[in-house]
């Protein structure tokens, strides 16, 4: 209390610290528990976490990256560092991915000594994960390769399929061919058809004027009138 009255009037006390505090951050202790930078965003704003390891000459490179992810209520991105036990300066930059709107994030660095099971679950994750991505590099050639097949046969399919239809349509027009009718032609069929129908007429006609000569030159029978004749019955004929 009397530190904190004496700090305010303007005089310089220093921080007493441990000798234990003191000699784990000389071992770098919590660096060799491991290290947690998250980055949170709760307007949901995307972005990127960027993570940069100093150059000899005095610049940075960027080391790694990650982009944000939706989780629950907000935009999350973080990096975990179990093994940290080089000692220096390290930078993490947060880039914000809106052309619009800055980026509004809440920066966390922490200790990942306190979260040992989240450390062992995280590992096995990360080691799985490592394992998937070998088995897919394996299962991409696989894959190419496959599907430069499934490309081949497919366009053979189609030359095949037109190939067939082809071959269907000359079958067709073979079996077309078996035929004793000659070929009809419309304009021939109608013009006959006429020709035809103009020629029975004319027989028609003739035969119905043959009929009325005949019957005028067949000699005329006599007529019998229907006369009863009485006869004397005692009468002899």
């Amino acid at each position: 209390m009397f530190a904190a009255l004496f700090s305010k009037l303007g005089v310089a006390i220093k921080t007493t610290v441990s000798a234990t505090v003191l000699e784990e951050a000389l071992n770098g202790a919590e660096a060799q528990a491991g290290l947690v930078c998250r980055v949170q965003s709760s307007d949901k704003s995307k972005f990127k976490l960027f993570y940069f390891e100093p150059e000899d000459n005095g610049g940075l490179s960027l080391a790694s990256q990650e982009e944000s992810a939706k989780i629950r209520k907000c935009t999350s991105a973080g990096m975990y560092f179990f093994v940290f036990l080089f000692t220096g300066t390290y930078v993490f930059s947060v880039y914000g991915d809106n052309f619009f709107k800055s980026a509004s994030y809440v920066i966390e660095v922490l200790c990942a000594g306190p979260f040992s099971k989240e450390k062992d679950k995280l590992r096995d994750v990360e080691a799985r994960i490592l394992t998937k991505r070998v088995e897919l590099s394996k299962f991409e050639t696989k894959y190419r390769e496959v599907l430069a097949q499934f490309t081949e046969m497919a366009s053979r399919y189609v030359q095949e399929m037109q190939a067939i239809d082809e071959l269907l349509k000359q079958r067709n027009t073979i079996h077309a061919s078996y035929s004793t009718a000659p070929p009809l032609k419309r304009s021939s069929s109608s013009s006959k058809s006429s020709d035809s129908f103009k020629e029975s007429k004319k027989e028609e006609e003739c035969q119905t004027s043959h009929k009325k000569h005949w019957a005028n030159d067949r000699p005329k029978k006599s007529k019998w009138f229907n006369v009863r004749l009485k006869m004397d019955k005692d009468k002899p004929c």
